[in-house]
Protein backbone atom coordinates (compact mmCIF):
# COMPACT_ATOMS: atom_id res chain seq x y z
CA UNK A 1 0.00 0.00 0.00
CA UNK A 2 1.78 3.34 -1.00
CA UNK A 3 2.72 5.77 1.35
CA UNK A 4 -0.44 8.51 0.56
CA UNK A 5 -2.71 5.78 0.62
CA UNK A 6 -1.25 4.30 4.44
CA UNK A 7 -1.84 8.29 5.63
CA UNK A 8 -5.63 8.12 4.18
CA UNK A 9 -6.35 5.23 5.85
CA UNK A 10 -9.45 6.65 7.64
CA UNK A 11 -12.52 4.29 7.83
CA UNK A 12 -9.03 1.56 9.75
CA UNK A 13 -8.61 4.73 11.51
CA UNK A 14 -12.00 5.41 12.47
CA UNK A 15 -12.79 2.01 13.62
CA UNK A 16 -9.73 1.67 15.62
CA UNK A 17 -10.88 4.87 17.50
CA UNK A 18 -14.13 3.00 17.99
CA UNK A 19 -12.44 0.13 19.47
CA UNK A 20 -9.84 2.11 21.38
CA UNK A 21 -9.12 2.57 24.92
CA UNK A 22 -10.88 5.33 25.81
CA UNK A 23 -13.31 5.34 28.71
CA UNK A 24 -16.93 6.04 28.09
CA UNK A 25 -17.38 9.13 30.27
CA UNK A 26 -21.34 10.09 30.46
CA UNK A 27 -22.19 11.39 33.95
CA UNK A 28 -23.41 8.70 36.04
CA UNK A 29 -22.29 5.74 33.85
CA UNK A 30 -19.52 3.36 34.74
CA UNK A 31 -16.35 3.57 32.28
CA UNK A 32 -16.73 1.07 29.80
CA UNK A 33 -14.20 -1.01 29.89
CA UNK A 34 -12.10 -1.77 26.20
CA UNK A 35 -12.80 -4.60 24.30
CA UNK A 36 -9.11 -7.05 24.05
CA UNK A 37 -8.10 -7.19 20.53
CA UNK A 38 -9.07 -10.25 18.90
CA UNK A 39 -5.61 -11.38 17.55
CA UNK A 40 -4.51 -14.23 14.84
CA UNK A 41 -1.78 -16.82 16.24
CA UNK A 42 0.12 -18.27 13.00
CA UNK A 43 -0.18 -22.29 13.63
CA UNK A 44 2.80 -24.50 13.30
CA UNK A 45 4.09 -24.86 9.78
CA UNK A 46 2.78 -27.68 8.10
CA UNK A 47 5.91 -29.40 6.31
CA UNK A 48 4.37 -31.99 3.93
CA UNK A 49 1.66 -31.88 1.19
CA UNK A 50 -2.00 -33.61 1.41
CA UNK A 51 -0.18 -36.71 -0.46
CA UNK A 52 2.59 -37.07 2.08
CA UNK A 53 5.24 -35.37 -0.32
CA UNK A 54 7.92 -32.97 1.83
CA UNK A 55 8.12 -29.11 1.30
CA UNK A 56 11.74 -28.45 -0.80
CA UNK A 57 11.05 -24.79 -1.41
CA UNK A 58 10.42 -22.02 1.00
CA UNK A 59 9.33 -18.28 -0.24
CA UNK A 60 8.88 -15.36 2.00
CA UNK A 61 7.23 -12.21 0.75
CA UNK A 62 6.99 -8.71 2.36
CA UNK A 63 6.39 -5.16 1.59
CA UNK A 64 8.53 -3.19 3.88
CA UNK A 65 7.65 0.05 3.27
CA UNK A 66 11.03 1.18 2.38
CA UNK A 67 13.96 -0.84 2.34
CA UNK A 68 16.65 1.43 3.79
CA UNK A 69 14.40 2.17 6.89
CA UNK A 70 13.41 -1.90 7.11
CA UNK A 71 17.02 -2.72 7.09
CA UNK A 72 17.76 -0.22 10.01
CA UNK A 73 15.21 -1.85 11.72
CA UNK A 74 16.93 -5.10 11.92
CA UNK A 75 14.79 -6.99 9.24
CA UNK A 76 17.24 -8.78 8.06
CA UNK A 77 17.46 -10.27 11.18
CA UNK A 78 14.43 -11.88 10.84
CA UNK A 79 14.92 -13.06 7.50
CA UNK A 80 17.93 -14.91 8.44
CA UNK A 81 15.88 -16.61 11.00
CA UNK A 82 12.84 -17.04 8.91
CA UNK A 83 16.14 -18.61 6.41
CA UNK A 84 13.87 -18.75 2.86
CA UNK A 85 15.08 -20.06 -0.24
CA UNK A 86 13.77 -16.78 -1.92
CA UNK A 87 12.93 -13.38 -0.29
CA UNK A 88 10.75 -10.77 -2.55
CA UNK A 89 10.48 -7.53 -1.36
CA UNK A 90 7.83 -4.85 -2.36
CA UNK A 91 7.81 -0.85 -2.06
CA UNK A 92 12.02 -0.67 -1.75
CA UNK A 93 11.78 2.76 -2.97
CA UNK A 94 15.09 2.74 -2.98
CA UNK A 95 17.20 3.22 -6.54
CA UNK A 96 19.65 0.02 -7.12
CA UNK A 97 22.58 2.86 -6.78
CA UNK A 98 21.23 3.59 -2.80
CA UNK A 99 20.90 -0.21 -1.45
CA UNK A 100 22.25 -0.56 1.50
CA UNK A 101 25.22 -2.66 1.90
CA UNK A 102 23.89 -4.66 4.44
CA UNK A 103 21.48 -6.07 2.25
CA UNK A 104 23.74 -5.76 -0.95
CA UNK A 105 26.63 -7.89 0.74
CA UNK A 106 24.05 -11.00 1.74
CA UNK A 107 26.19 -14.00 1.02
CA UNK A 108 23.32 -15.87 1.88
CA UNK A 109 21.47 -15.16 -1.11
CA UNK A 110 24.03 -14.59 -4.31
CA UNK A 111 21.46 -13.77 -6.72
CA UNK A 112 19.76 -10.42 -5.97
CA UNK A 113 17.39 -9.07 -8.42
CA UNK A 114 15.86 -5.54 -8.29
CA UNK A 115 13.28 -3.10 -9.63
CA UNK A 116 12.60 0.59 -8.96
CA UNK A 117 10.64 3.63 -10.85
CA UNK A 118 12.06 5.04 -13.32
CA UNK A 119 10.74 8.61 -12.97
CA UNK A 120 10.19 8.85 -9.27
CA UNK A 121 12.97 8.36 -6.36
CA UNK A 122 11.48 6.70 -3.63
CA UNK A 123 8.34 5.22 -5.20
CA UNK A 124 7.52 1.58 -5.59
CA UNK A 125 9.93 -1.09 -6.22
CA UNK A 126 10.59 -4.84 -5.73
CA UNK A 127 12.95 -7.14 -5.39
CA UNK A 128 14.11 -10.68 -5.39
CA UNK A 129 16.82 -12.58 -3.74
CA UNK A 130 16.98 -15.86 -4.13
CA UNK A 131 19.84 -18.64 -2.72
CA UNK A 132 19.80 -20.72 -6.28
CA UNK A 133 20.05 -19.03 -9.68
CA UNK A 134 17.07 -18.98 -11.78
CA UNK A 135 17.24 -20.16 -15.45
CA UNK A 136 16.01 -16.46 -16.59
CA UNK A 137 14.85 -12.79 -14.79
CA UNK A 138 12.63 -10.52 -16.24
CA UNK A 139 11.24 -7.49 -15.26
CA UNK A 140 7.69 -5.81 -15.66
CA UNK A 141 4.95 -7.62 -18.12
CA UNK A 142 5.91 -5.71 -21.34
CA UNK A 143 3.91 -2.99 -20.87
CA UNK A 144 5.43 0.46 -21.18
CA UNK A 145 2.51 2.64 -19.19
CA UNK A 146 2.94 -0.34 -16.53
CA UNK A 147 6.49 -1.00 -16.53
CA UNK A 148 7.80 2.53 -15.58
CA UNK A 149 6.99 2.64 -12.35
CA UNK A 150 9.33 -1.01 -11.49
CA UNK A 151 6.30 -3.35 -9.91
CA UNK A 152 7.03 -6.76 -11.09
CA UNK A 153 9.88 -9.24 -11.15
CA UNK A 154 9.62 -12.75 -12.75
CA UNK A 155 12.15 -15.46 -12.37
CA UNK A 156 12.12 -18.61 -14.38
CA UNK A 157 12.54 -21.58 -12.22
CA UNK A 158 13.18 -25.63 -13.70
CA UNK A 159 9.19 -26.55 -12.73
CA UNK A 160 7.94 -23.09 -12.18
CA UNK A 161 7.69 -19.23 -12.50
CA UNK A 162 7.75 -17.05 -9.50
CA UNK A 163 6.43 -13.53 -9.84
CA UNK A 164 6.92 -11.02 -7.16
CA UNK A 165 4.26 -8.27 -7.54
CA UNK A 166 3.49 -4.73 -5.90
CA UNK A 167 0.67 -3.91 -7.64
CA UNK A 168 -0.56 -0.02 -8.34
CA UNK A 169 -2.88 1.23 -5.38
CA UNK A 170 -6.40 3.04 -6.41
CA UNK A 171 -5.08 6.11 -3.96
CA UNK A 172 -7.11 8.35 -2.16
CA UNK A 173 -10.34 9.61 -3.60
CA UNK A 174 -9.80 6.50 -6.00
CA UNK A 175 -8.12 9.07 -8.49
CA UNK A 176 -6.10 6.25 -9.70
CA UNK A 177 -9.11 3.19 -9.65
CA UNK A 178 -9.41 3.55 -13.75
CA UNK A 179 -5.95 3.03 -13.87
CA UNK A 180 -6.15 0.02 -11.46
CA UNK A 181 -8.58 -1.84 -13.48
CA UNK A 182 -6.18 -1.61 -16.25
CA UNK A 183 -3.31 -2.48 -14.59
CA UNK A 184 -5.78 -5.49 -13.34
CA UNK A 185 -6.84 -6.87 -17.10
CA UNK A 186 -3.22 -6.47 -18.13
CA UNK A 187 -1.71 -8.14 -15.56
CA UNK A 188 -3.76 -10.93 -15.38
CA UNK A 189 -3.33 -11.13 -19.37
CA UNK A 190 0.73 -11.65 -18.39
CA UNK A 191 0.38 -14.28 -15.65
CA UNK A 192 -2.19 -16.54 -17.85
CA UNK A 193 0.46 -16.54 -20.48
CA UNK A 194 3.22 -17.31 -18.14
CA UNK A 195 0.61 -20.23 -16.85
CA UNK A 196 0.63 -21.59 -20.51
CA UNK A 197 4.36 -22.10 -20.41
CA UNK A 198 4.31 -23.86 -16.97
CA UNK A 199 2.30 -23.25 -13.24
CA UNK A 200 3.29 -20.01 -11.73
CA UNK A 201 3.38 -18.80 -8.04
CA UNK A 202 2.43 -15.18 -7.60
CA UNK A 203 3.13 -13.33 -4.64
CA UNK A 204 3.24 -10.01 -3.17
CA UNK A 205 1.40 -6.67 -1.62
CA UNK A 206 -1.92 -6.97 -4.15
CA UNK A 207 -3.70 -4.20 -2.74
CA UNK A 208 -6.67 -5.85 -2.33
CA UNK A 209 -9.03 -7.50 0.22
CA UNK A 210 -10.99 -9.91 -1.84
CA UNK A 211 -13.73 -10.96 1.00
CA UNK A 212 -15.29 -9.37 3.65
CA UNK A 213 -13.42 -11.78 5.99
CA UNK A 214 -10.31 -9.59 5.01
CA UNK A 215 -10.54 -7.06 6.38
CA UNK A 216 -11.58 -5.54 10.16
CA UNK A 217 -14.17 -2.90 8.65
CA UNK A 218 -15.57 -4.08 5.29
CA UNK A 219 -19.12 -1.91 5.91
CA UNK A 220 -16.68 1.56 6.07
CA UNK A 221 -14.50 0.70 3.43
CA UNK A 222 -16.41 -0.30 0.48
CA UNK A 223 -15.77 3.08 -1.50
CA UNK A 224 -11.99 3.15 0.00
CA UNK A 225 -8.79 2.22 -2.19
CA UNK A 226 -8.76 -1.67 -1.48
CA UNK A 227 -12.21 -2.67 -1.26
CA UNK A 228 -13.82 -1.21 -4.11
CA UNK A 229 -15.99 -3.57 -5.80
CA UNK A 230 -14.01 -3.04 -8.94
CA UNK A 231 -10.79 -4.02 -7.41
CA UNK A 232 -12.56 -7.18 -5.30
CA UNK A 233 -13.96 -8.06 -9.17
CA UNK A 234 -10.29 -7.81 -10.65
CA UNK A 235 -9.12 -10.41 -8.00
CA UNK A 236 -12.45 -12.58 -8.58
CA UNK A 237 -11.14 -12.20 -12.02
CA UNK A 238 -7.62 -13.43 -11.73
CA UNK A 239 -9.07 -16.32 -9.57
CA UNK A 240 -11.71 -17.20 -12.39
CA UNK A 241 -8.49 -17.70 -14.24
CA UNK A 242 -7.17 -20.36 -12.66
CA UNK A 243 -5.13 -19.24 -9.41
CA UNK A 244 -5.63 -19.81 -6.38
CA UNK A 245 -5.67 -17.90 -2.95
CA UNK A 246 -3.44 -20.59 -0.73
CA UNK A 247 -4.09 -19.19 2.53
CA UNK A 248 -8.03 -19.71 1.70
CA UNK A 249 -7.42 -22.79 0.44
CA UNK A 250 -6.08 -24.23 3.45
CA UNK A 251 -8.30 -21.22 5.78
CA UNK A 252 -11.04 -20.65 4.25
CA UNK A 253 -12.69 -19.81 7.36
CA UNK A 254 -9.85 -17.98 9.46
CA UNK A 255 -11.20 -14.50 10.33
CA UNK A 256 -9.31 -11.87 11.83
CA UNK A 257 -5.77 -12.41 9.91
CA UNK A 258 -4.50 -9.61 8.43
CA UNK A 259 -0.96 -8.46 6.93
CA UNK A 260 -1.50 -4.54 6.70
CA UNK A 261 -2.75 -2.36 9.66
CA UNK A 262 -2.32 1.99 9.07
CA UNK A 263 0.72 3.56 11.52
CA UNK A 264 -2.72 5.36 13.09
CA UNK A 265 -4.44 5.03 16.28
CA UNK A 266 -3.07 1.68 17.42
CA UNK A 267 -4.19 -0.29 14.68
CA UNK A 268 -2.06 -2.87 14.78
CA UNK A 269 -2.19 -3.65 18.72
CA UNK A 270 -5.70 -3.41 18.13
CA UNK A 271 -5.60 -6.03 15.09
CA UNK A 272 -7.43 -3.45 12.89
CA UNK A 273 -5.85 -4.48 9.33
CA UNK A 274 -6.59 -5.88 5.74
CA UNK A 275 -5.11 -8.74 4.28
CA UNK A 276 -3.37 -7.49 1.30
CA UNK A 277 -0.46 -9.93 0.45
CA UNK A 278 -1.05 -13.51 -0.99
CA UNK A 279 0.28 -16.17 -2.70
CA UNK A 280 -1.26 -17.31 -5.40
CA UNK A 281 -0.76 -20.85 -6.90
CA UNK A 282 -1.51 -21.60 -10.70
CA UNK A 283 -3.57 -25.05 -10.27
CA UNK A 284 -0.87 -27.78 -11.28
CA UNK A 285 1.04 -26.48 -8.20
CA UNK A 286 -1.84 -26.95 -6.17
CA UNK A 287 -1.35 -30.62 -5.13
CA UNK A 288 1.93 -29.72 -3.69
CA UNK A 289 1.02 -26.54 -1.16
CA UNK A 290 2.01 -27.50 2.42
CA UNK A 291 1.44 -23.98 4.22
CA UNK A 292 0.76 -20.98 3.63
CA UNK A 293 1.77 -18.47 6.52
CA UNK A 294 1.11 -15.06 8.06
CA UNK A 295 4.16 -14.13 10.10
CA UNK A 296 2.09 -11.28 12.18
CA UNK A 297 4.84 -10.37 14.91
CA UNK A 298 7.32 -9.93 12.54
CA UNK A 299 8.20 -5.84 13.00
CA UNK A 300 9.80 -3.26 10.80
CA UNK A 301 6.93 -2.32 8.65
CA UNK A 302 2.95 -1.77 8.47
CA UNK A 303 2.73 -4.66 6.96
CA UNK A 304 4.11 -8.33 7.89
CA UNK A 305 5.97 -11.02 6.45
CA UNK A 306 4.23 -13.64 4.21
CA UNK A 307 5.46 -17.41 3.63
CA UNK A 308 4.91 -20.37 1.59
CA UNK A 309 5.80 -23.90 1.88
CA UNK A 310 5.50 -25.89 -1.60
CA UNK A 311 7.12 -28.94 -3.40
CA UNK A 312 7.81 -28.18 -6.48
Amino acid sequence: MSKRAKKNEQAAADEANDNGTEPATKKGKKAKEPEAPILYEDPPDKLTSKDGRAANMKITSWNVDGLRAWVKKKGLDWVRQEDPDVLCLQETKCAEKSLPADITSMPEYPHKYWAGSEDKEGYSGVAMLCKTEPIKVSYGIGKEEHDKEGRVITAEFPSFFLVTAYVPNASRGLVRLDYRKTWDVDFRAYLTDLDKKKPLVLCGDLNVAHQEIDLKNPKGNRKNAGFTPEEREGFSQLLEAGFTDSFRELYPEQTNAYTFWTYMMNARSKNVGWRLDYFLLSAALLPGLCDSKIRNTAMGSDHCPITLHLVV
